[in-house]
């Protein structure tokens, strides 16, 4: 074999090994993209992404601060330039090389302060940028225009003027939902004070008059009574925290149980069943002794004799069900009916309000569960979910099982 033949192998050899790697990168590539997915695939991701990203900084209001980052996702989202973000009351925020038009912006959303579709201005020569048309669509809440989203483009392009009316309307819906994300929460907060206000009247009252009557006969039963007393009182007037654990309630419920004990006396019996597992969970503030409460005030002082609460606590599943059962004069399940249902008296207010909440936190598969009949009793279940890691409840103890103690209270 000459020179020349050699050489014409190894190129034609070289030229072989290059154009199979270049094939095999080339399909390697394309499996790659087909398992990441399609273009379309892709443009869906990053349109949801985006709006996700923006949707968190708009549930505070057009006035918050985060609203600018709001801007910037939902400039990308539109692949404008130059974005501006109107409010009702003239505050301007802009994303993009568009400072010189913060003025432009402002004089647009005051003279469309009551559009109600989506309209296109020229925008001054004087401006000095090359954008020459501003789409500026209404945001509107409650049949009123709470802003503007102004879009700046160099040319009346359809597709974008369509484009910015929807983002305007998507904008209006996250801001409705936060307005309701507030309410509700609000509402969470009055029914809250209202469960306070129903206990201090009733109760202080009762635990007063039982403290009063120890003080001359058994002065050591009085003082301990005063120190509960003070227990369940700082307890239910805390003002922070919307969340505690099963511990910390029960421990205020035996608070309460010894007050009313005090009053009752062997009339009042009580038993607790609590799986040990379940003292961690985490309960909404004030869930459980209303319910307690109600079987008292409710249940057994109507029933000549008193009678018998049980308190229990199990694990079910993903959730723990705890009950509150007596014995008592029962209640006529139509009225029980009624009275969740928002159409009931003043009368069972604790357990109306606590099942408001439980179904705001949790979901309406979480609302109470009421078995009762007059003169049968009445039993109250109520579930919680065992996992709940975005609730705080800023009080939890590691050893949960010291809660249910009674401190030592013998000392002078």
């Amino acid at each position: 074999m000459n020179e020349s033949t050699l050489i014409a192998l190894l190129s034609g050899s070289a030229i072989g090994a290059v154009l199979t790697l270049g094939v095999l990168l080339a399909w390697r590539y394309a499996r790659g993209s087909r398992e990441l997915g399609s273009d379309g695939e892709h443009a869906t991701y990053r349109t949801l992404h985006l709006a996700s990203q923006a949707a968190e900084n708009l549930r505070g209001g057009l006035d918050a601060d985060e609203v600018s980052r709001a801007a910037r996702h939902l400039r990308a989202l539109l692949g404008c330039d130059i974005l501006a973000i109107a409010d009702a009351g003239g505050s301007i925020v802009i994303d993009g090389p568009g400072e010189p038009l913060r003025e432009v912006a402002a004089s647009i959303a005051e003279r469309m302060s009551e559009a109600s579709r989506t309209q296109v201005v020229s925008v001054p020569a004087a401006s000095g940028r090359d954008s020459t048309y501003a789409i500026a669509a209404p945001i509107v809440t409650d049949g009123h225009v709470a802003g503007m989203v102004i879009v700046f483009a160099p040319s009346r392009r359809a597709p974008l003027i369509r484009a910015t009316g929807e983002v305007a309307a998507w904008v209006s819906a996250q801001l409705r939902l936060g307005e309701l994300d507030a309410s509700r929460a609000a509402l969470a907060e009055a029914e809250l004070r209202a469960l306070r206000a129903q206990i201090s009247p009733h109760f202080i009252y009762n635990a007063l008059n039982a403290i009063a009557s120890f003080i001359t006969t058994d002065p050591s039963k009085a003082r301990e009574l005063v120190l509960e007393f003070a227990d369940f009182t700082r307890y239910s007037f805390r003002r922070h925290g919307d969340f505690t654990t099963l511990a910390e309630e029960l421990r205020s419920i035996h608070s309460y149980l010894l007050l009313e004990r005090a009053r009752f006396g062997d009339r009042l019996e009580v038993t607790l069943q609590i799986a040990p597992e379940t003292l961690s969970t985490v309960i909404p503030f004030l869930s459980l002794q209303p319910l307690v409460e109600n079987s008292v005030r409710h249940g057994l002082e109507r029933k000549e004799g008193g009678g018998r609460i049980t308190i229990s606590a199990e694990a079910a599943g993903m959730n723990v069900q705890i009950t509150v059962e007596d014995d008592g004069a029962g209640v006529d399940p139509d009225a029980v009916e009624a009275l969740l249902s928002g159409s009931g008296g003043a009368d069972h207010i604790g357990l109306r309000n606590v099942d408001s909440r439980m179904r705001q936190v949790y979901g309406d598969a979480y609302g109470l569960v009421v078995e009762t009949n007059l003169g049968a009793g009445t039993l109250v279940r109520l579930l919680v979910p065992q996992s709940q890691p975005m609730n705080d409840t800023d009080t939890v103890e590691a050893n949960a099982d010291d809660r249910l103690r009674m401190p030592d209270r013998s000392g002078s």
